[in-house]
């Protein structure tokens, strides 16, 4: 007695632990962000996306460096102040050649030293100020419709996770209606085979059926935990390693056809205008034009205006520190009229590397085009097979009750039911398909179009 006691105990126990421990299981980590405590809607998945995606950080790192090099490109038009110094140690003697001084010899101070300080202002460099003054407009333009790429795919990465997630939820109800929809069939032909009216192949026919349906609902709630975890990386969310079973993630959102219209020759017009990898590749090709321009200004002189101040120790004593101070200013050209061919090559790579711009941006074009055409017919598919799957899952749930009604009215078979089973999760399997792929197909279509790329709030500060 004692023993059945002892052992009441410790099953008592281990399932109050089995409870406790899938309720922490489920519950937030201490340390969750705020975001991972209540339902997430489609908007704040994005928000969180935009802070925290690891692509996004990237691509603001990368902007960051692209603004440096808009420093870089413009410093050719500022004036540059410069310091220089300098000591000589130098014990040579000198021997005149002056008639009445032959042979004597001059030995001026062993110890020299020098320092400046002046202005240096670059007035003219063969068209490269200007020209470097519209590649620095052009590199921060294209800085941000590179960004504005990056965040477009990132966005429609989490919106199609996001819609994963809602699918894999629903598979897992159909999976289970259908599981328990089976299992009443099976407890039913027990009943009646136990009462005599039918065979026991019915029982076996039933038993398979239930252990068929089993594996579905097994993979459905495996294709929601991998769904979950995609869309936590996706938010740069680190897992921690205590959560086993699944990320305690709730959406708010449900998967649901919001009316879209518009027609195909609209939606290339908007894509070649608003696509920022084709704003890209247009900054690219006149890029490549300025440093044709740059290029071409080997060919001409440079000329520079300076000013400063100078001190330097006198040659003809003795003290170190006796120095000869004074300002300076003056006006120097450079010219290369012969530089061994090497503007000649640069602008003959220059020319080269334009041309490649130009196939560039006419192929990303026609890509682009394809890409619209693709997923406008995608969500045309989408479209029609929803509205095709309407009335289906009504059908479906009026033909099982009605070959139940039969089979208890003993006018119907076993086979009939299963059947109408089947038909019953296949409907709403595919029904919620077909919602999951239209909102895919949209989210698709208004990436390739260029829409909602980035709000201005969205933007970040240009130097």
């Amino acid at each position: 007695m004692n023993a059945m006691r002892t052992l009441a105990s410790v099953a008592v126990w281990c399932a109050a632990a089995a409870i406790e421990l899938r309720a922490a299981e489920s519950a937030p980590p201490a340390s969750a962000p705020e975001w991972l405590t209540r339902p997430l809607s489609v908007a704040e998945a994005v928000d969180v996306a935009l802070r925290q995606n690891s692509s996004i950080l990237r691509g603001k790192a990368d902007l960051e460096a692209a603004y440096g090099v808009v420093v870089q490109t413009r410093a050719i038009v500022l004036p540059k102040l410069r310091a220089t110094s300098g000591y000589t140690f130098d014990d040579a003697i000198e021997k005149l050649n002056i008639p009445g001084f032959t042979g004597v010899g001059i030995n001026p101070s062993e110890n020299k030293w020098t320092a400046n300080i002046g202005v240096v202002q670059s007035i003219y460099q063969g068209g490269r100020i200007t020209s470097a003054l519209r590649t620095a407009k052009l590199t921060k333009q294209q800085a941000l419709l590179q960004y504005e790429a990056v965040v477009a795919d990132t966005l429609l990465d989490v919106r199609v996770a996001y819609y994963d997630i809602l699918l894999a939820a629903q598979q897992i109800i159909v999976q289970e209606a259908s599981v328990n929809l089976l299992r009443k069939e099976l407890e039913d032909a027990t009943r009646r085979f136990e009462a005599g009216t039918v065979p026991r192949f019915n029982v076996l026919r039933a038993e398979d059926e239930v252990a068929n349906a089993r594996p579905k609902l097994i993979r459905a709630k495996n294709t929601h935990r991998i769904a979950k975890n995609n869309l936590a990386n996706l938010l740069g969310y680190h897992v921690p390693t205590n959560v086993w079973e699944e990320i305690p993630l709730q959406l708010t959102a449900k998967l649901e056809a919001e009316p879209y219209e518009i027609d195909l020759p609209a939606a290339v017009a908007q894509a070649l205008e608003r696509r920022p990898e084709l704003g890209v590749l247009r900054k690219a090709e006149r890029l490549r034009k300025e440093e044709i321009l740059m290029a071409k200004g080997g060919y001409k002189p440079s000329l520079e205006l300076f000013a400063g101040y100078g001190a330097r120790n006198t040659s003809f004593r003795d003290d170190f520190l006796q120095d000869v101070a004074g300002f300076n200013a003056g006006i120097q050209l450079n010219w290369d009229i012969f530089d061994g061919r090497l503007t000649k090559g640069k602008i003959q790579q220059a020319e080269a590397l334009h041309e490649r711009a130009v196939v560039d941006l006419d192929d990303t074009t026609r890509r682009v085009e394809l890409e619209v055409r693709t997923a406008y017919s995608n969500f045309i598919e989408a479209q029609e097979v929803l509205e095709s799957q309407k009335k289906v899952q009504e059908q479906a749930e009026e033909a099982l009750r009605l070959a139940t009604s039969r089979a208890e009215a003993g006018t119907g078979t076993q086979l009939d039911v299963l059947n109408a089973q089947t038909s019953l999760t296949e409907a709403r399997t595919t029904q919620s398909v077909a919602l999951h792929n239209y909102a895919v197909a949209r989210a698709r279509l208004e990436r390739a179009i260029g829409q909602g790329i980035l709000k201005e709030g969205e933007r970040p500060a240009k130097p």
